[in-house]
């Protein structure tokens, strides 16, 4: 499995592309940033964040992109300019039929170092313990879009499991039988017809 993660943000955007599958030594086949000026306007600097990270999907192809999930902070305007980052990224692998997967930052740093509350520095200290490499990726962006991609690919497996046993189950749910459902679930009554006689000669 190859993945794409990217740490969204209009200043720095970063990229990283990890190789492997669960339980196994994991690879870094890139990582690195994709950079925007500060004093263009928005709109360019997501026509630059589109580029770069176009250019990232046609040199590796991963199969998979890993996007960090924006959460509420105290500055907006930090929060708009990484939904909008994160929505090109999405976009991109949309385009080439991609699967994206979002990660919150917890989930990142629970996946990658035990614990959700974890700081930049021990994830980019457990990016490089897992990847065997030599010193921690700068910027931080780098590293952790490292990490997001290392995040889907441990927890691909349960995900596609839990999916898959979803929609068997929904299968399943149309294939039964009314009567085979068990007590509880609701039916069309039948019609009741009534026993009464009225006897002759009578009104």
């Amino acid at each position: 499995m190859k993945v794409l993660g990217v740490d969204p943000g209009l200043t720095r955007c970063g990229v990283g592309v990890v190789e492997g599958v669960a339980g196994r030594p994991l690879t870094m086949a890139g990582v690195g940033v994709v950079r925007t000026p500060a004093d263009a306007d928005v709109a360019h600097r997501l026509v630059l964040i589109e580029r770069g990270i176009d250019e990232w999907l046609d040199a590796h192809r991963p199969e998979y992109v890993a996007v960090e999930r924006v959460f509420s902070q105290h500055n907006v305007r930090t929060v708009m300019g990484t939904a909008q980052a994160s929505a090109v990224a999405m976009l991109c692998a949309a385009r080439r039929g991609l699967p994206v997967a979002l990660h919150t930052p917890s989930e990142v740093k629970a996946a990658v170092t035990g614990s959700g509350r974890a700081d930049k520095a021990q994830v980019g200290a457990m990016v490089t313990r897992l990847l065997r490499l030599s010193a921690p990726p700068k910027p931080a962006d780098a590293a952790d879009a490292l990490a997001l991609a290392i995040c889907h690919i441990w927890r691909a497996p349960a995900v596609n499991r839990l999916q898959q046993a979803q929609a068997q189950a929904r299968t399943a749910a149309r294939r039964t039988p009314a009567a085979a459902r068990p007590a509880g679930v609701s039916r069309t009554p039948a019609p009741v017809r009534s026993t009464t006689r009225i006897p002759k000669g009578t009104s």
